[in-house]
């Protein structure tokens, strides 16, 4: 048995989303602010907790309709009929959780099946937070908002004058629900159908609809299906140099590993809880050392207890004064330096030599994390086995002391805190391995781990599998009342299969640990040249895009469109910066040539010919309008190709056109006057040589052509041209082209967001001091327009 997918629906910006599970590590992945720790957060609401629910969980979009709800609740009269859950169905947050369950495993899911002729497979379960007693709930908030208005009313008949500005709580239905949401909501239990799943479109889901009259299941239907637990982003680990009440802000935030080897210590080894033959020696031992120490006690107190004899005590009917000590094993581990670490001296092998030890403080916070993990995945694993003293507690008090759940699903946000890159990565490969790290669960098909795993780290995305890998795509609003929401794109179905381009993606971004999966936009370029002095360009020229999370990515024109499925799938906006590459067919092989108008020569470039603009004849590519370089995926993204165009070049009264064929001709081009006074060696030595000859176009043409056939290491000419005082030297026309493309599609996305974060600052009647926030991104929205 395992969890196959969930769908969830109107929690936060999740309006409508599938996430599929993998059969045993599933990372959610994507840029910030797109939906994963809401994902995350509404697993450990549904499946942990519910009361951690608030009225922030609602999706933004759908305040208004809890506000209407509210409005028409208030003008219903009274031989209208009640209202009834019908009405909530559509912005109530859910979960549906779909099991993939054999037949020989029935006897664990006898109440979830839904027809007698299921003969295993899929079965399904929603999990609705709902009001308890819609009637109730309706009496309630009318009872609250005729004391608020009653109140007002009041105040304004003793004072006419007077005017009140202010609103009383409450003031609306999502203002009622943010004081009294828990006591009337609940998580209530549904049977799905199998046969009515439909796949996701567009990247939202299509969960099944139920009406508002069918009957919930009784208790949780998965109490005794899965074990959950979770590992939460904020850790709040101390250093050396914390004080006491300085670790985040919060002395009780402050945690020490010690506690957390206590627990497990009392959990699964104290000798003393439930002992069994192997613990008799630990405890013979504990036994003779107390008898010891008692011995030593009464000697040294034997003067002190005669002295207060002297006294008169103890009398005849008085009792008599001992000591007895207790030793409890618990003890040795319940202190300030329960934990230390032992510092290992070089060339000292004296067997006596005692080596010094620090306390835990003084090991890194990267090291106190990983180990702090490392011991809560041991302990859920044991605790779910019920393995060691606690599993024999559990066992005694249980009437079936063999039952485990079946399902063990952890969930762990962002591993990645204080961690170096080679310990994330190290992490995130042996975590799945320390949750089946036991003899038990050594080929055991009954029982299933799977672990979800959030992370803002491009380290740790590097070292899964495209199988394991979710990406959250923010998906901007559309309508005026909308806010943002999220699509997720399960990455293991992108390439199809396209074996071998899946096997060179996954070659590649390893390669490169590229953080595409965390980009706000994407730049691929053709080689090192452009990969060094495109960030130039962008940091001198472009500030929107300086400022934005770019991912660059060099990879050659032969092979971009391989990330074509990958791009496209992500919705990233992207400008391919790449090479024209002028060829044609001569006796049956095709052959690099000079660009030439009117010479029937194509564009060898597979990308340009295959995906953007998907044209190869030279001539129509050289004279191509803008707008036809750009690839609209959907109405939030699109891929913009720039590729080499002429160069005009006015010399007097002559005109002299160049077409370039790749990046450093066309630098050369665009630049023939400065180049003429440029200091440097290799390549940009030789360009010199060339400007500074009086050549005619064609054989300047010629000579370039020839001279960047014979070099193939570019990127010492790319560093020697960052050495000059380039202040004066003009970006290459398609490049500018496309970075000014770039820069207006990030600064409308920018524009969007703030918007949309206005408004949902606005809608947030709980948000603190919201009028300056408000005015703060209007402020940003400014100087986005200024840039």
């Amino acid at each position: 048995m395992k969890i196959q997918f969930v769908e969830i629906q109107n929690f936060r910006k999740l309006k409508s989303v599938r996430i599929e599970f993998s059969a045993d590590t599933t990372v959610f992945v994507g840029a910030n602010n797109s939906g994963k720790t809401s994902a995350m957060v509404a697993l450990s609401h549904f499946l942990v907790d519910q009361s951690r629910f608030s009225t922030n969980d609602f999706t933004l979009s759908n305040w208004s309709k809890l506000n209407n709800i509210g409005e028409i609740w208030e003008n219903l009269t009274d031989q209208e009929p009640i209202p009834t859950l019908q009405d909530w169905l559509e912005i109530l947050p859910s979960l549906d959780i779909w099991l993939n369950v054999g037949v020989n495993e029935i006897h664990y899911i006898n109440n979830l099946i839904p027809t007698l002729s299921w003969a295993g497979g899929l079965l399904g379960v929603r999990l609705r937070f709902e009001p308890k007693n819609i009637e109730e709930f309706y009496i309630e908030f009318l009872t609250a908002r005729k004391s608020s208005n009653d109140t007002v009313n009041a105040a304004k008949t003793n004072k006419p004058t007077a005017q009140y500005t202010l609103n009383l709580w409450p003031s609306c239905m999502t203002e009622f629900l943010t004081k009294k949401l828990n006591t009337l909501f609940t998580i209530r239990s549904y049977l799905l159908d199998p046969l009515k799943i439909k796949d996701p479109k567009q990247g939202m889901a299509i969960p099944q609809i139920l009406l508002g009259d069918l009957d919930s299941i009784e208790g949780n239907p998965l109490k005794d299906l899965m074990k959950i637990d979770e590992i939460n982003a904020q850790r709040g680990f101390s250093d050396s140099n914390t004080k006491d009440g300085d670790a985040s802000g919060d002395r009780n935030n402050k945690k020490k590993l010690s506690d957390q080897l206590r627990t497990y210590f009392s959990r699964h080894i104290d000798p003393n809880e439930a002992p069994d033959p192997s613990d008799l020696d630990a405890l013979q031992a504990i036994h003779e050392a107390q008898n010891t120490f008692d011995t030593r006690l009464k000697s040294s107190f034997n003067d002190a207890f005669e002295e207060i004899g002297n006294l008169g005590y103890p009398g005849v009917n008085d009792l008599e004064l001992i000591l007895s000590s207790r030793i409890h094993p618990m003890d040795g581990l319940n202190h300030d330096s329960a934990l230390q670490y032992k510092i290992n001296q070089s060339g000292s092998n004296e067997v006596n030599v005692i080596s010094p030890s620090l306390p835990e403080q003084y090991n890194g916070l990267g090291y106190q994390n990983l180990i702090s993990m490392v011991f809560r995945l041991m302990s859920f694993r044991d605790h779910w086995l019920k393995v060691g003293k606690e599993g024999k507690k559990i066992k005694e008090k249980s009437d079936d002391t063999d039952f485990i759940q079946p399902i063990h699903l952890v969930l762990v946000e962002e591993p990645e805190a204080h961690l170096h890159v080679q310990v994330q990565q190290v992490f995130i490969k042996k975590a799945f391995d320390i949750l089946r790290n036991r003899k038990e669960l050594e080929n055991n098909t009954n029982l299933t781990t799977q672990l979800v795993v959030t992370t803002h780290s491009s380290h740790i995305a590097h070292e899964c599998d495209f199988g394991w890998l979710r990406y959250f795509r923010r998906k901007p609003a559309i309508a005026v009342t909308e806010v943002p929401t999220t699509t997720v794109i399960n990455l293991s179905e992108v390439f199809g299969n396209q074996t071998e381009t899946e096997k060179f993606v996954t070659r590649y971004l390893q390669s490169m640990h590229c953080d595409l999966f965390f980009a706000d936009a994407a730049i691929l370029v053709e080689g090192p040249a452009e990969r060094i002095l495109v960030p130039h360009f962008i940091k001198k020229h472009f500030p929107v895009i300086n400022r934005s999370y770019i991912t660059i990515l060099e990879i050659g024109g032969s092979h971009a469109h391989r990330l074509r499925s990958l791009i496209e799938h992500l919705g990233l906006i992207t400008l391919i910066i790449t090479d024209i590459d002028a060829s044609k067919s001569v006796n049956q092989t095709v052959k690099k040539m000079i660009p030439k108008r009117n010479a029937g020569q194509i564009s060898g470039n597979s990308t340009i010919r295959t995906w953007v603009p998907a044209i190869k004849d030279l001539d129509k590519l050289l004279d191509l309008d803008n707008s036809k370089k750009v690839l609209k995926i959907d109405e939030f993204s699109s891929i913009r190709v720039c590729y080499q165009t002429p160069v005009v070049n006015t010399d007097g009264d002559q005109k002299s056109e160049f077409i370039a064929n790749t990046f450093e001709d066309s630098l050369f081009y665009q630049n023939i006057v400065e180049f003429k006074s440029l200091n440097g060696l290799g390549l940009l030595k030789k360009f010199r040589i060339l400007a500074q000859q009086d050549l005619t176009p064609e054989l300047l043409t010629d000579k370039v052509f020839e001279l960047l056939k014979n070099t193939d290491n570019k990127a010492p000419f790319a560093l020697d041209m960052l050495r000059q005082d380039a202040s004066h030297i003009k970006i290459p026309s398609y490049i500018k082209e496309g970075l000014v493309w770039l820069q207006e599609s990030i600064t409308r996305k920018l524009l969007d967001t703030i918007k949309e974060d206005i408004k949902a600052i606005a809608a947030d009647s709980n948000a603190t001091e919201r009028g300056e926030a408000v005015q703060e991104h209007q402020k940003k929205s400014v100087e986005v327009n200024k840039s």
